[in-house]
């Protein structure tokens, strides 16, 4: 791939965003090799966590505006742009069942920060240089921020972040952004550990849980439970606890 590496080690799919040059601005062909890699790591048996990383001290610059046709302004079509790009790659990255970690390792700003909201967990390092930097530049944030941003920090703080306030790793993880500093190497070894199809499971109906209604909710449970009460992780450990 050009614009970003893919390595499985240890049932860890690591996706590192490596346009260097440019703080790993995305551009159209980072989408398509990240929804690649993305989509190859979610049907690979031999991966059970899929992090998403930057280089060289930038985890993504966000949106590289070079790839957008500066003299057809008046004419290029932003919505038309998502929905073959971000939207897709998010709609991709919110059906994976199986944990994704976001480790921030530098400068996390628009659209860069946007995806790593759409992980399931964020580790950011101390000075990490975050900002949702849409209206600095006079648009909307996007690639998802609208929608996971809230539900991570509430509407309000959400609203103050939405527009352009600078922040550090640090702050993110007072703001309960981020889950913790430095790498995430023990939380990805606890994440190994998680049962299939269990943690998809309990993913999908807690995202459901913030919008549905309580009976609704119940019912998700239910039918997941039936699925992961049937599973070969839950029968071998209910074996193993008896056997103890």
């Amino acid at each position: 791939m050009e614009t970003i590496h893919y390595q499985v080690e240890d049932r860890v799919a690591k996706i590192q965003m490596m346009r260097t040059d440019v703080k790993n601005a995305i551009n159209e062909t980072m989408h398509k090799e990240l929804y690649e890699a993305f989509r190859k790591a979610s049907i690979d048996d031999d991966v059970s966590v899929i992090m998403l990383t930057g280089t060289a001290g930038s985890f993504s610059s966000g949106a590289d505006l070079k790839s957008i046709p500066v003299e057809d302004m008046e004419t290029f079509d932003h919505g038309d742009y998502l929905e073959r790009t971000y939207n897709r790659l998010l709609l991709l990255m919110e059906e994976i069942t199986k944990p994704t970690v976001a480790f921030i390792n530098g400068t996390a700003v628009g659209a860069g920060l946007s995806l790593a909201l759409a992980c399931d967990f964020r580790y950011a390092v101390y000075d990490a240089k975050l900002a949702l930097s849409f209206m600095q530049i006079g648009l909307t944030p996007d690639a998802g921020a609208s929608y996971f941003l809230p539900r991570i920090v509430g509407l309000a703080k959400a609203l103050e972040l939405g527009t352009g306030k600078h922040f550090s790793g640090e702050e993110a993880y007072h703001l309960g952004l981020v889950n913790g500093i430095g790498e995430p190497s023990e939380l990805i070894e606890q994440l190994k550990l998680m049962p299939v199809p269990a943690y998809g499971l309990m993913k999908q109906n807690m995202k459901f849980g913030m919008s549905g209604s309580l009976q609704d909710v119940l019912e998700a449970e239910t039918s997941g439970q039936r699925v992961a009460g049937k599973s070969e992780q839950h029968i071998e450990a209910v074996s193993a606890f008896l056997k103890k």
